[in-house]
């Protein structure tokens, strides 16, 4: 495997959906981040937005907002 098909196989897509209303504990009511995941994103590696799309997912099933 080449370096750049490794790294094409590292890419982590953000959770978000364009909906960006955040609740009274500053986590994002469309993707489920919290501001500060959401400011940290772009300088994540693969595998920690992996643990924010996880934890993300965990608060949207807890309000039943999960996809």
């Amino acid at each position: 495997m080449s370096s750049d098909t490794a790294a094409v196989d590292e890419t982590v897509e953000s959770p978000c959906v364009r909906i960006c209303m955040l609740d009274e504990r500053h986590v994002c009511l469309g993707c489920g981040r919290s501001l500060a995941e959401i400011a940290e994103w772009s300088r994540m590696s693969a595998q920690q937005k992996r643990a924010v799309c996880a934890i993300a997912l965990e608060r949207q099933q807890a309000r039943g907002r999960a996809p």
